[in-house]
């Protein structure tokens, strides 16, 4: 190993040791999902009349297919099971090597933490080779587990090892990109923003591809899982293609790693102004004005989504339309009661992931408060009181207005009705809830924010996969989501609503209490 490369090892395992929570529970998240989709999927769909008539479903849907990607083989099991695997859960594997080579390279220079160790017996190369092993690893790993869990569910051994094999190329793809970006900008926060631009690019482009115009979805990472053709016929040497390109990435990463300074961006920064706008007077101003960039782009992404998941509710009639599932659906009351269940279901994942977005405001004015900013704004003429308002006022006005976009879109998707709109707004008093024990975990001491996403983690779980657990009714109850109406499919109930908005409220209120008298920092 050159003198570049001293310590690589080091830092490897140091990272892991970091990231042994944060891998865990994705890797965990990931591969139950892939578990339920092989489980589930063969029970609904016995027969290769039933797949054939499924998957063609699938493909008639220009909003499942933009979506998913198209079933290529319509007979076969695996790709069946697999459909929404291949892309749409795709991108969040491209997302776990963003977040842990983005953490251990432009997160540590931005803190001064990288300097701190290019100090000591370390090559220069050593973090980013570390943080790029280690996104290596986990996606191994991811891989391996991913096609171990297929073969357990019955799916084809050659199969599920070339799908697992394309996940684990998403993944390497992910590092690349993620690792260029760490290049361009000195901002952490710019990085988050740059990778996940060019993996929506890439997912994009495979749309457009398998909608319009084939070609596209060859020159793109997430439409090589699905022309894989893992299951029938497969193309194992397009599987070249995952490294080749992630090759390229890092290549073109490192050599411009090695042409800037320690801490900066490729791309100069940029000068502010002279004086601040009299707009960013106010504490609420200057909080609004933080997350605005973040909410155009939730926003768009919720609408976008909204209207996808809208168009798929007309069409789920036709997909379960199976011997197996034909009992279930009149038991439920027709395809009209199933197509409401959906959007009950389809809005309540929403809720999750709008969630995030309150979650994250929480820990960044965490960030602003350990690097000394928050300090700054508390020495002007702002107490404590005004900020915490305003930070909560992003978070919870932000997630609502997220929600209302989502029902809206949603609403215009399926064409029928505003009952979209409703399921969405249902979910507003559970988010409140978690994004206020997050600002009561964040005025008891800063570096807890942290804990407000494991506070999501276990609130999703159990209101997610408790059931199917067969766990106690009270520790159900312990996810604010779990006591959502499950409108439109069933009445609403003003009940269970009022109680999670005053559960929030207090929350918040003791939030607000708790940080006017605590140490800042």
């Amino acid at each position: 190993m050159t003198a570049r490369w001293r310590g690589t090892g080091f830092l490897l395992r140091f990272a892991l040791r970091r990231d042994r929570v944060l891998l865990a529970a994705w890797l965990a998240v990931l591969v139950a999902t892939v578990a339920a989709s092989a489980a589930a999927t063969g029970s609904l769909y016995a027969s290769t009349a039933d797949r054939v008539a499924a998957a063609e479903a699938i493909n008639a849907s220009p909003a499942v297919v933009a979506l998913y990607g198209p079933v290529l083989d319509t007979s076969s099991l695996g790709e069946l099971s697999m459909t929404k695997m291949t892309v749409l859960y795709a991108v969040f594997v491209a997302f776990l090597s963003v977040v842990l080579v983005r953490r251990h390279t432009r997160v540590e220079e931005e803190t001064g933490r990288a300097e701190v160790v290019g100090a000591t017996a370390v090559g220069a190369d050593a973090p980013t080779g570390a943080a790029v092993l280690e996104a290596v690893l986990a996606s191994v790993v991811l891989g391996v587990l991913v096609a171990v869990v297929d073969v357990a569910c019955g799916l084809p051994l050659a199969g599920s090892v070339l799908f697992g094999a394309s996940w684990t190329g998403i993944g390497l793809v992910g590092a690349g990109v993620a690792l260029l970006a760490a290049q361009v900008s000195s901002s952490a926060r710019t990085v988050g923003l740059l990778a996940s631009a060019v993996i929506g690019v890439f997912y994009l482009a495979r749309a457009v591809g398998d909608l319009a115009a084939e070609w596209l979805s060859w020159l793109t990472p997430f439409g090589w899982g699905t022309r894989l053709s893992a299951w029938s016929e497969p193309r194992v040497w397009l599987l070249a293609a995952y490294p080749l390109l992630a090759a390229s990435l890092v290549g073109g990463a490192l050599a411009l790693r090695r042409r800037r300074d320690l801490g900066a961006g490729v791309l100069p920064e940029r000068a502010g102004p002279a004086e601040g706008s009299p707009r960013l007077r106010d504490a609420a101003a200057l909080v609004w004005r933080q997350q605005g960039t973040a909410l155009v782009g939730w926003t768009v992404g919720a609408a976008v989504l909204g209207v996808l998941m809208g168009s798929i509710v007309p069409t789920i009639g036709d997909m379960l339309d199976t011997d197996a599932t034909r009992g279930v659906v009149e038991a439920m009351g027709g395809v009209g009661a199933l197509q409401d269940a959906l959007v009950f279901a389809l809005a309540s994942v929403v809720a999750v992931v709008v969630t995030c977005f309150g979650v994250a405001a929480v820990t960044r004015a965490a960030g602003d408060e350990h690097d000394g900013r928050t300090e700054t704004v508390l020495a002007t003429a702002t107490s404590r009181s005004a900020v915490l308002v305003a930070l909560a006022s992003a978070a919870l006005a932000g997630t609502t207005w997220l929600l209302l976009v989502s029902g809206v879109a949603t609403a215009i998707g399926r064409g029928d009705g505003l009952a979209a709109v409703g399921a969405s707004l249902a979910q507003a008093p559970a988010v409140w809830v978690v994004l206020g024990l997050a600002l009561l975990l964040l005025s008891v001491r800063s570096r807890w924010a942290v804990a407000g996403w494991a506070v999501l983690v276990v609130c999703v779980t159990l209101g997610q996969v408790g059931a199917a657990l067969e766990l106690p009714g009270w520790v159900l109850g312990l996810s604010p989501y779990h006591h959502v109406p499950k409108y439109p499919s069933e009445a609403f109930v003003w009940r269970p609503e009022i109680a999670l908005t005053a559960v929030a409220a207090l929350a918040v209120s003791g939030a607000w209490w708790r940080y006017r008298s605590r140490d800042i920092g």
